[in-house]
């Protein structure tokens, strides 16, 4: 089952169910006016929602129409939490390689993980308005989950069996903003803004055999202004969403709307490129001595979509963004 959430001058947008293909759409009705409201009420929601799938995809669904991922919001325009985790060590480690900091506790063995703004999502095809270019804009390509409930001290297979919807993200970060944050043992705050998402979010059946032991197993090409930048595979993810979501649910229960981040896509392999323009900037650091590629200025565009290892599309749709100047008030 694919879901969107359409524009309506709400902040929880209106939730409709999108065909197989992407190309119609159906609205899910006046008892599930947004996703957030299916998600509190997963067990009656599903079977309706599944309903409509099942007559969009015959072609036999009153009132279907036709998809515009352009005007669609953030699957969930706004969530009751947001956490992002790195869960691909090789990307951590670049890190650790270039800068030659301390390895991170534990790395290896407990997640890490931060809690992020949930509360003004970006949609697939907005603008992305940031302050300054002198802050460091990167993108980072990602994939995530959002849960139903789930208790506080589950144990990943039942934290697994919370997840309930898959979604594709473009988590912008402020790169020179984030070494003062870190420094203070708070986290991050201004060095995050509002993250993107890809149009659709998919039910975990859409995935087929790429979804596997808690993980995407699917490449995510991303372009810079046009030209490829790497298309890292998320069949390298170290921690899988089990067990990312029983770390966040260690100490706390979850609400239903949870969304939980993979961090960034990161191979072993030089060939497959970079998620984000940090790990290429280290990579350069490391190979040549010295950073080449700059950070994003205002007006270039990044892409992202998913792609199936038989080269079919994702089932996400595209991000497509562009950075703009922020206009203060």
């Amino acid at each position: 089952m694919k879901l969107a959430t359409l524009r309506n001058g709400t902040p929880d947008g209106r939730l409709v169910v999108v065909s197989r293909d992407l190309s119609r759409a159906v609205d899910a009705g006046p008892a599930l006016p947004h996703l957030i409201s299916a998600l509190s009420l997963w067990e009656q929601a599903q079977p309706v929602l599944q309903a409509l799938y099942d007559k969009l995809n015959a072609d036999t669904a009153a009132g279907s129409f036709a998809f515009e991922p352009e005007q669609c919001m953030a699957p969930l325009p706004r969530s009751p939490q947001w956490l992002d985790a790195s869960a691909f060590l090789n990307h951590g480690r670049l890190m650790e390689t270039a800068f030659n900091t301390r390895p991170i506790p534990k790395f290896d063995t407990v997640p890490v993980m931060y809690q992020g703004a949930s509360d003004d999502f970006l949609g697939p095809c907005e603008d992305v308005p940031l302050p300054s270019e002198a802050d460091g804009i990167d993108f980072e390509g990602e994939f995530g989950v959002v849960v139903d409930r789930v208790p506080m001290g589950a144990t990943p297979a039942q934290a697994l069996a919370a997840v309930r919807l898959i979604v594709q993200i473009n988590d912008w970060s402020l790169r020179a903003l984030g070494p003062h944050e870190m420094a203070t043992g708070f986290g991050f705050l201004q060095a995050k803004p509002s993250t993107g998402f890809a149009p659709v979010a998919v039910t975990p059946d859409e995935l087929g055999d790429a979804w596997q032991d808690g993980r995407v197993h699917m490449a995510l090409h991303v372009q810079l202004n046009g030209q490829r930048f790497g298309d890292p595979h998320g069949r390298e993810m170290n921690f899988d969403f089990g067990q990312l979501v029983a770390h966040a649910a260690r100490t706390r229960r979850l609400s239903p709307g949870t969304i939980v981040g993979s961090g960034t896509v990161s191979n072993v392999s030089r060939a497959a490129g970079s998620a984000c323009l940090a790990e290429r900037r280290v990579i350069e650091i490391i190979d040549e001595g010295q950073a080449r590629t700059p950070f994003m200025r205002f007006g270039d565009r990044v892409v992202m979509q998913a792609q199936f290892d038989d080269g079919r599309p994702g089932p996400f749709g595209r991000i497509d963004q562009q950075v703009v100047a922020a206009q203060h008030p």
